[in-house]
């Protein structure tokens, strides 16, 4: 094949890829459409995670609702759509997912919501939450998680839940430290991939 026409094939396949991926999906009773791109966690459907963690998440209307690592915002998305009378805030340390998060509420008419770029809560300032929710990554040091915890602890309102999906390998140290930072641990789904957990701040 001539050096041209194998130049033209591949930048016709690189201009597909970078299109945006489009898909829609139903959460909760809430149908959402999404943009995303590669290089975003799970970029072509909602994950089986997200799915088990907002299956089990207790939200009300006025709820002040956090995503943290919100990637290109399932959750923090729907989220708002279960709380309009709240505000849902979404944040990702990757720029590329807080612009689509940004994009997909748009798209999907969605304004009670603020999005922007943070690493972990330091962007957060004194805000406070009823309700923090987290897909955590698999691959990082228990340090972070650390970080994670005693981050979202200070932030919580008096009764405001902390749930997160990990893969089931990391429930035995989830559980050991939701125990050690808010002193309270309930395992709400165990599957074969994934946990989903949930601490309380006592009031």
């Amino acid at each position: 094949m001539p050096r041209t026409a194998i130049a033209a094939t591949t930048q016709a396949y690189l201009n597909k890829i970078r299109q945006d991926i489009v898909f829609s999906e139903t959460l909760r009773g809430e149908t959402l459409h999404f943009h995303t791109t590669w290089g975003l966690f799970s970029p072509k459907a909602v994950d089986e995670g997200s799915r088990l963690l907002l299956d089990h998440v207790e939200i009300s209307h006025d709820d002040d609702t956090l995503d943290l690592g919100c990637g290109y915002g399932p959750l923090g998305l729907t989220l708002a759509r279960l709380a309009p009378g709240g505000t849902s805030v979404l944040i990702d340390k990757d720029f590329v997912a807080v612009e689509y998060s940004r994009k997909n509420a748009e798209i999907n008419k969605i304004d009670n919501i603020e999005v922007f770029l943070s690493n972990g809560f330091d962007q957060t300032g004194r805000r406070s939450f009823d309700l923090i929710v987290s897909n955590l990554p698999a691959k990082t040091g228990k340090e972070l998680y650390y970080l994670y915890f005693y981050d979202a602890l200070i932030r919580m309102n008096p009764g405001g839940r902390f749930y997160v999906v990990t893969i089931s390998g990391l429930r035995r140290f989830i559980q050991k430290a939701f125990l050690e930072v808010f002193g309270n641990y309930e395992k709400l789904k165990q599957g074969q991939t994934y946990t989903v957990a949930m601490a309380r701040l006592e009031q």
